[in-house]
């Protein structure tokens, strides 16, 4: 437990990462072991790093706040072969988002730059790949890029609908940066059970990987210990198949 007591995660050794999705619904992999899963460098991940400034603000929480920034680009994976697919909204049904879900939402797509990485491309075929181990077939992947801001003593909510699920076969919560923030804990369900997880990702790169039909996540919120703390992610989802929509 760090100094601000906050607890750290559990992690799966990468030769168990199957084994563990399939037993309990979640593994987290420290930024070390993604990059031997995604066959890339550190210094290849932090590359993408930069394109989390200038996102502009999610216009659709419907709580008011304007504490979240997004990005989200859609991906076929079959075979060995990755292809960004046409823009596409982003759409979830009310039964795994009651907050927002029903919603058709437009969302700023991801800069070419950013696709166009080698480190970007490895880490969605690495993602794609797992979840196929879980449920063969064509892959439908969806990409967000979240910045969560908290401002002069607020609060920001990485996930505003609370506890949930969404819809899909395996998600994927990369750890991009926390900057001046304390909160921000991740808690991890048994969908069917009472049991759970709770830990707070910290390492940068570090990521958690979930079986959406095994498991319930949500993210606590964050509050500034300066006048601007934040906390940027990664969040990937495949589902087999199809992409969800309207």
């Amino acid at each position: 437990m760090n100094a601000q007591n906050e607890i750290s995660p559990k992690l799966t050794p990468l030769e168990n990462l199957d084994q563990q999705l399939k037993a309990h619904g979640y593994a987290i992999l420290d930024a070390a072991s993604v990059c031997t899963w995604a066959n890339c460098s550190l210094d290849d991940l932090n590359q993408m790093k930069a394109s989390w400034e200038g996102m502009p603000v999610d216009q659709y929480l419907k709580d008011g706040g304007r504490y979240r920034k997004r990005r989200h680009s859609s991906f076929k994976f079959e075979g060995d072969s990755l292809t960004l697919v046409p823009h596409r909204a982003h759409w979830q049904p009310l039964t795994y988002n009651a907050l927002h879900g029903g919603m058709t939402r437009w969302f700023e797509p991801m800069p070419a730059h950013l696709l166009e990485l080698p480190a970007w491309q490895r880490l969605l075929v690495a993602f794609a790949k797992t979840s196929n181990q879980l449920n063969n077939g064509t892959q439908y992947l969806e990409a967000h890029q979240f910045r969560i801001e908290a401002v002069d003593g607020g609060i920001g909510r990485p996930t505003p609908e609370g506890a949930h699920r969404d819809g899909v076969d395996l998600v994927g919560v990369f750890m991009v940066n926390r900057q001046s923030i304390k909160g921000g804990e991740t808690r991890v369900f048994d969908a069917a059970g009472s049991s759970g997880e709770r830990f707070t990702l910290q390492e940068s790169w570090s990521l958690l990987l979930l079986d959406d039909a095994k498991v319930i996540h949500e993210t606590t919120p964050i509050q500034p210990l300066a006048a601007l703390g934040l906390r940027d992610t990664l969040v990937l989802t495949s589902r087999r198949d199809s992409f969800l929509d309207a």
